[in-house]
């Protein structure tokens, strides 16, 4: 017999524990179910499985399945109770459900934990580690790392990180103070510190400010590209050092546009070392495939604020350092 939750249970609306590092998503399910199968019209004009919805409807990364998570107790409602194949479609419904990798590899670096007080974590990220779970990453991720280590279910990342980037990251420890943190973001009050290594051109002359329109690339929604218009991305740039083709550079970010300081970098024809995106965007290779010996020159070296919720200044830097070929 088909499983519907009991009517004398009322939403609880309390989330499921962290799992393993991994917070549950959220999912709602809509008032009519969109469920593209062969029986698609006569579903429509009777009660639906939950599982006929999910797995027409509902993407989750590629070797599990909605029938797996049902089947292992891995889908929970608002109460708390798990969700099987046998449960009924009900509109409106709140799940939620764990993300997770079959197989997923590990990146062989380790992250450190800078310093930690009542409101911030901050921590020193290592090359290839995502800062929080998107694709086909979720337990190698920076955040979850973290979340496993400390059991602090309410940590947030405080700002962006790209995977291919090593260095300082901030988090959030307590939703109560999050927002003043962030509104310190939005408002460009905190001083970020980057260095990486690029070729080095005699004929330019530092330091120098670029300044310009950046917008997702038509070719590829991976890249930003520099475009006509009001400039809306702002970076100091400096040479600190120089030897034969390469050079050591001071990169000072004064907005915070996806891919800033690397389209920057290459408007100057001065393309990052082992830059897998730019100036042409190299295939991700399989799982389990990526080759860690060439990771992205590019640091985020220091970071400096006054810090929102106790009036001191702040500063954290890298133990990560880049050298010259």
């Amino acid at each position: 017999m088909a499983k519907q939750r009991p009517p004398s249970a009322p939403p609880l609306r309390t989330k499921p524990p962290m799992r393993h590092g991994v917070s549950p998503s959220l999912m709602v399910l809509p008032n009519t179910p969109l469920v593209h199968s062969p029986a698609a019209h006569a579903l429509l004009h009777q009660p639906a499985y939950l599982l006929d919805y999910l797995e027409h409807s509902a993407h989750i990364p590629p070797g599990q399945t909605w029938r797996d998570r049902l089947s292992s107790g891995q889908v929970f409602d608002d109460a708390g109770l798990a969700l099987g194949v046998d449960t009924l479609y009900a509109p409106a419904l709140r799940i939620y459900y764990y993300r997770h990798i079959v197989d997923e590899p590990r990146v062989p670096f380790d992250e450190t934990i800078i310093y930690e007080d009542a409101h911030l974590l901050v921590a020193d990220k290592p090359h290839f580690l995502p800062v929080s779970p998107t694709g086909r990453y979720v337990q190698e991720t920076l955040l979850v790392r973290l979340k496993n280590r400390t059991g602090l279910d309410d940590l947030t990342p405080i700002h962006r990180l790209d995977r291919d980037t090593a260095g300082v990251v901030l988090f959030s420890k307590q939703i109560a103070s999050r927002n003043a943190y962030a509104a310190m973001f939005r408002a460009r009050q905190a001083h970020k510190v980057y260095e990486a290594i690029a070729p080095y051109r005699a004929n330019l002359i530092f330091p120098v400010t670029r300044q310009s329109r950046l917008v997702t690339a038509a070719a590829s929604f991976m890249q930003m590209q520099e475009a006509l218009g009001a400039p809306n991305s702002t970076t100091h740039i400096s040479l600190l050092e120089a030897r034969g083709d390469w050079a050591r550079y001071q990169l000072q970010p004064v907005t915070g546009q996806r891919h800033q300081l690397r389209v920057h970098m290459l408007a100057l024809g001065l393309p990052l070392r082992f830059d897998a995106i730019y100036p042409v965007l190299t295939p991700e290779p399989a799982l389990g495939a990526l080759d860690y010996s060439q990771p992205l020159q590019l640091l985020a070296q220091s970071i400096a604020f006054n810090d929102p919720v106790t009036g001191q200044a702040r500063q954290f830097r890298s133990a990560h350092c880049l050298h010259l070929p």
